[in-house]
């Protein structure tokens, strides 16, 4: 017993780490401790059947925030109107006062109706026509700006005491309960303000979503993983018109498109599985290697009882320094029944870290502030074109149907050629793609007779690469930063892009002075992010780091 305590001792004070042995049937197994990346690689499974079936199920959000996000369209679209078949007070035929040609502001409101009647969408109910359209893009910012609030909130929740899933769940439910009290709000300003809390709940819903899909899966397979969660973003917006088309009435549509997110709340997020990652660094070990026993299970795969997970802080895979509490110890000896090696020598403790610690960084500051300008500048183009989709001149049912269509190849180019080619290539080729189509086309936009197809093809090729860009920007932003600090970082870059949506609208507008002004404007700002994301770093085949200070050592160390 002395010898043992003195091993004991001399593992607290670092002198030796004590070789401690398990006892079975046949063999000895040797306590070993590894990264959560190295876990993946050796034991688990990179992306096997386990983390396929948690990725579609997690990643099914993408599609409650597709439809919501561009909802308004049809909820908020300017009807078809008609003269009223009858005569006037006089007797005469109303020809002589409504004619198909003029403008309903300039004839008298008795002469005219709106086709379908003046619930078909908010504009005909409330009027919002005739010097009020700007009311129309209020209730448009105002779920951006909601949604510019929710990625910072969620994003800090969802590193501490919600997790992960706790916060996806939470914004579910509350995207489910806002789209329904939308349908029966009374009067414009509720409406405008349950739009804010609805795009408070989407922010949420997109930032839990991809970190909670992406952090059980290894880190060769991650970015194709992590991008192909957006191919369910666009099928909720490919879906949308089809909801928009059997409901006819916008009250209608808000009912519709909160069902889907009643239903994944309460059949789909009690199989999703918490991420192992924030276990890890909430101290919780026990429960991220029942994760990742259970993920190995249904690959196929086994992880021995010798096998425990530590938090990577550095190189070399050390243990974080300065934990709070002593490590503890069980000692087993050969004739007690055996126990998972990981109560018998754990090193549990909590990491953590504020968006502060980024700025105080050289490294993380000049990332950040990198990525900052990025998500704006994409956020502006993206949903700039977004909202000139009905300037393609096509049925409104089908502009939306081809407009996340489109997104669809640029999602697959891109999850090809990125495990190649790398994350800083595949962005700056993706954003100065799109800067450059944007700039020829306000170009063309001039030319008698190009008019109209200048303005198709910028909207298509414009959105294939902004697409392509917000494929990539989540997983690239998610791999420049460590897991203590990661949703933060999401939450405030997020937020970013979510003042560019704000601002996009108002861009837009130009377009009554000047046709080829937006594009011109979107192609400027979309190769300024094209230039500036040059000086980000590689991140392709990089380790995942837990903490600030194993990112800085790994930085060093490359």
């Amino acid at each position: 017993m002395t010898s043992l305590a003195k091993s004991v001792q001399d593992w607290v004070d670092g002198s030796i780490i004590p070789k401690l042995f398990c006892t079975t049937k046949s063999s000895v197994e040797q306590l070993e401790r590894l990264s959560m990346d190295d876990m993946l690689q050796l034991w688990v499974g990179e992306f096997g059947r386990a983390q396929l079936c948690h990725f579609v199920l997690v990643s099914l959000a993408w599609s409650i925030e597709g439809l919501q996000s561009l909802v308004m369209i049809f909820a908020d679209r300017q009807p078809s109107w008609q003269c009223r078949p009858h005569a006037d007070a006089s007797g005469s035929s109303n020809e002589s006062w409504c004619t198909p040609s003029a403008s309903i502001c300039d004839m008298d409101p008795n002469a005219w109706e709106w086709v379908g009647g003046p619930g078909i969408s908010t504009v005909s109910e409330w009027g919002l026509i005739c010097g009020h359209e700007y009311k129309i893009g209020l209730a448009q910012s105002a779920f951006f700006i909601g949604g510019l609030l929710g990625a910072g909130l969620f994003g800090s929740l969802s590193d501490s005491m919600l997790g992960r899933k706790g916060a996806l769940f939470c914004a579910c439910a509350m995207t489910a309960l806002a789209g329904l009290s939308t349908s029966q709000t009374p009067n414009y300003i509720m409406y405008v303000i349950l739009r804010a809390f609805t795009g408070l709940s989407c922010g949420g819903v997109g930032l839990s979503c991809f970190v909670l899909a992406t952090e059980p899966v290894g880190p060769s397979k991650r970015g194709q993983v992590g991008m192909s969660a957006f191919y369910f973003f666009s099928f909720g917006i490919m879906v949308l018109p089809v909801f928009a088309y059997f409901t006819h009435y916008w009250r209608l549509l808000y009912v519709a498109t909160s069902i889907p997110a009643v239903l994944y709340c309460v059949l789909v997020l009690p199989f999703i599985w918490e991420s192992p990652r924030w276990y890890l660094v909430q101290g919780r070990v026990k429960e991220a290697m029942h994760v990742l026993r259970t993920f190995a299970k249904q690959n196929g795969k086994y992880v021995p009882h010798g096998v425990s997970l530590e938090a990577n802080d550095g190189v070399n895979g050390r243990a974080i320094e300065g934990a709070d509490e002593v490590p503890q110890l069980e000692y087993i000896d050969q004739n007690s029944q055996l126990k998972d090696s990981e109560e018998m020598l754990i090193m549990s403790q909590k990491a953590s870290g504020t968006l502060l610690d980024v700025f105080q960084s050289p490294t993380l500051r000049l990332r950040m502030l990198i990525m900052i300008v990025i998500w704006f500048n994409c956020g502006t183009v993206y949903y700039g074109i977004s909202l000139n989709v009905v300037n393609l001149g096509f049925n409104l049912y089908l502009s939306v149907f081809f407009n996340a269509l489109v997104e669809m190849p640029a999602f697959m180019i891109t999850a090809l050629l990125l495990e190649r080619l790398g994350r800083r290539f595949m962005l700056v080729s993706a954003m100065l793609l799109s800067g450059v189509c944007c700039l020829i086309g306000s170009l063309l936009a001039v030319a008698k007779g190009m008019k109209d197809v200048a303005r198709v093809l910028c909207s298509l090729l414009g959105i294939f690469g902004m697409a392509a860009t917000y494929n990539l920007i989540y997983i690239y932003t998610a791999e420049l930063f460590p897991t203590v600090i990661r949703n933060a970082a999401l939450g405030l870059t997020t937020q970013m892009g979510g003042i560019g949506a704000i601002i996009a609208p108002g861009i837009v507008v130009l377009g009554h002075l000047n046709a080829s002004l937006p594009l011109a404007i979107f192609g400027a700002v979309a190769v300024m992010g094209g230039l500036l994301a040059i000086w980000l770093p590689e991140t392709l085949n990089q380790p995942l780091y837990e903490t600030l200070e194993g990112l800085e050592r790994g930085e060093v160390a490359i």
